[in-house]
């Protein structure tokens, strides 16, 4: 289901207090796999830094599995169960934006071994965890007091250009574009009438990708992937 642009799989269970979700394991219920929702990923930005229990720390329910860091945030990642840290994601913390990248699958945090081992996947609705179908109400109020942006891609970079004329804009992109890697993502913010238009333009001139673009009362905001 995507709300607000932000994705929330079906079948998967979502803690509103710590933003993290949890997905128990089809072949053993005792087992659940944790990560961050989007709505956590929006507030950290980009991940810089991972940090992760070591296997076999018996973990408290609501405490940490770990932390993680980015430029502009730093916070605790908390755990909505009571077990002990089975697995964790090694590549995670030698690539952080995994994370950001793909939150649900490649970006999982640890799997961690629920100390009830009767506890099934509906019994952890009881205990403050809830299907996107059941909370979907709550996340969207979350996201609004939150002022939660996702996007189509999770940015690398960010030019918030307000006040300044588009061409001027574009030029300080082009300058960005040499410089960073291919693959990697900008964002960039304008409120020139004209930007859309431009945008357009420009990604079809350059070769780059514009891989979304919308407005916002009145700011566009596009995400640029550079191609080439």
């Amino acid at each position: 289901m995507q709300i607000s642009h932000c994705n929330f799989p079906e079948g998967v269970l979502y803690d509103l207090d710590n933003l993290v979700w949890i997905k128990t394991d089809d072949k053993d219920p005792s087992v659940v796999t944790l990560g961050i929702t989007p709505i956590l990923i929006s507030l950290a930005g980009k991940l810089t830094k991972v940090k992760l229990k070591d296997i076999g720390t018996t973990v408290e329910k609501n405490k940490s599995v770990g932390s993680i860091e980015s430029i502009r945030y730093f916070g605790m990642v908390r755990c909505p169960v009571k077990g002990k840290v089975i697995a964790v994601n090694d590549t995670l913390t030698q690539i952080p934006k995994i994370a950001n990248d793909s939150p649900y699958d490649d970006g999982w945090f640890v799997k961690i071994r629920i100390d009830d081992s009767s506890v099934m996947k509906y019994d952890l609705k009881n205990n403050g965890l809830a299907l996107i179908e059941d909370c979907h109400f709550e996340i969207e109020k979350i996201i609004d007091k939150l002022h939660v942006r996702c996007f189509s891609a999770s940015p690398d970079y960010e030019m918030f250009e307000i006040g300044v004329e588009c061409a001027a804009t574009l030029t300080k992109l082009d300058e960005l574009i040499d410089k960073i890697n291919t693959g990697n993502v900008v964002h960039v913010v304008s409120d020139d009438t004209s930007a859309d238009l431009e945008m357009i333009r420009w990604s079809e001139e350059r070769g780059q990708g514009l891989l979304e673009f919308r407005k916002e009362g009145n700011l566009f905001h596009f995400i640029v992937k550079k191609l080439r």
